[in-house]
């Protein structure tokens, strides 16, 4: 009997070959979790490394293990586990609806997927807002379950600002978002771009400015007009990750893939590496994806109140922004036409 059962278990060696078979590079989306190497894990250190070469960054959203698969697979460089899942996989109108403990599930997936991105996860509406002591418990949860190397929290105001000081002065990195900011969409009125006027661009340059004072390593710039994102970038000493923002931005960030009818792994994985590598080559964002306007008696008057706060630097990145944004739609070019690819 001793023989027997010697004879038909199966060595660690065997049984490790076998648990690996598993993640062969066509079923590596369905086949399970790869053995996580940490000296491929994308660090704060890495970005700010790129951030200082002026190498562009890339962001992508994920929800689920397949997506973030795909990520890792294309080389993405941090992959953010947003709240807008209330929206893309739950089906809400809003992001508000989302809790805690939904996100987390989401969170758990992704970084079970995604071995290389830096993982970032947001914190939903309600979790963070009351007390610092609640934003820092909030934010513990969504590393130590959520699997995540950093946090995302939206907004400028004082109470949120507070709160990522706290955050980040409890040992969490943490990443800031102004512009629109879908969780104040009762204030906003709607999902409302930003900036689009001259105190509206003010402010976005100071929240970013404030979220940058309170430690936080990148800031989301969402639904700007690109001058206003320029001189955000000049502004600060951190990336600023665009979405809607214009090219001007240290990196990008675009949402995943909508539900498809059909085998698509190669089509993801092909699109990924496409956008990643526009956004290296500065091709994407151009002038159709930077729709988000100020009118050039508004950037001026701009130019002046930068020029006022003593950011000389951000108001010329912000004047060279508008006058190569004005250029680019003259001449049409700036982007890839779908005829071109």
């Amino acid at each position: 009997m001793a023989l027997f059962s010697t004879l038909i278990r199966p060595s660690r060696s065997l049984l490790f070959s076998l648990r690996c078979m598993s993640n062969v590079p066509e079923n590596t989306v369905y086949g399970g979790p790869k053995p996580q190497n940490p000296d491929q894990r994308v660090t704060l250190t890495n970005l700010k490394q790129k951030h200082r070469k002026g190498e562009p960054i890339t962001m992508v959203t994920a929800y689920d293990y397949p997506s973030a698969v795909h990520l890792d697979t294309a080389g993405i460089d941090v992959c953010l586990v947003g709240d807008s899942a209330s929206m893309v996989v739950h089906g809400h109108d809003t992001t508000l609806p989302i809790t805690l403990d939904e996100m987390l599930v989401h969170c758990r997936a992704v970084a079970r997927g995604a071995k290389r991105p830096l993982l970032v996860g947001d914190l939903p509406f309600g979790t963070y807002e009351s007390t610092t002591g609640q934003a820092v418990d909030t934010a513990v949860r969504v590393l130590k379950e959520g699997g995540m190397d950093a946090i995302k929290l939206e907004g400028g105001s004082p109470s949120r600002i507070t709160a990522a000081k706290a955050i980040v002065e409890a040992g969490i990195a943490v990443m800031g978002h102004v512009g629109l900011t879908p969780q104040a969409i009762s204030v906003l009125g709607g999902f409302r771009p930003q900036g689009k006027n001259v105190a509206g661009a003010v402010k976005v340059v100071e929240t970013a400015v404030a979220l940058q004072e309170a430690g936080c390593f990148s800031v989301v710039l969402e639904c700007v007009p690109a001058p206003v994102a320029a001189a955000v970038t000049s502004a600060l000493r951190i990336p600023t990750i665009g979405i809607g923002a214009g090219p001007f931005c240290s990196g990008q960030v675009t949402p995943k893939f909508c539900k498809q009818y059909a085998r698509v792994g190669d089509s993801i994985n092909k699109a990924l590496s496409e956008y990643k590598e526009e956004v290296t080559n500065g091709l994407f964002p151009g002038p159709v994806h930077t729709p988000y306007k100020i009118n050039a008696t508004d950037v001026n008057a701009f130019l002046n109140e930068l020029q006022k706060l003593g950011l000389r630097k951000a108001a010329s990145a912000a004047a060279t922004a508008a006058e190569k944004i004005e250029m680019d739609e003259l001449s049409g070019g700036g982007s890839l036409s779908i005829a071109a690819i």
